[in-house]
C-alpha cells in the first residue's frame, strides 16, 4: 500500500472526484441502460442502502458497539471478526 493521503486539498478532490463519477455513472444508468423511472427509483434506493450500511460499519459500531473495532476497511473488519470468533 502506498502512504497516506494527508494533502486536505487532495483529500477534498478525491471526495469530489468520487461524487463526479457516482452522479456520472448513476445519470448513464437511468438514461441509457435504464430509461425507466421504477429502475431509477431502485437504484436510487440501493445506492443510498449502501451508504447507510457503510456508516452502519464504520461509524455506528465503532461508536456505540465496540470501540475497539478497526475502521481502517471492510477487509479489517472482517478479519478482527474472524479473530475474535476463533478466540
Amino acid at each position: 500500500m502506498g502512504p497516506d493521503l494527508k494533502s486536505k486539498r487532495w483529500i477534498v478532490a478525491k471526495g469530489l472526484l468520487f461524487a463526479f463519477l457516482a452522479a456520472l455513472s448513476g445519470g448513464l444508468i437511468v438514461t441509457v441502460e435504464f430509461p425507466n423511472p421504477h429502475r431509477a427509483i431502485l437504484l436510487g434506493i440501493c445506492v443510498w442502502a449502501a451508504c447507510r450500511f457503510y456508516y452502519f460499519l464504520f461509524h455506528v459500531l465503532h461508536a456505540y458497539v465496540d470501540p475497539n473495532l478497526p475502521s481502517a476497511g471492510v477487509m479489517d473488519l472482517v478479519k478482527h471478526l474472524l479473530r475474535k470468533r476463533r478466540g
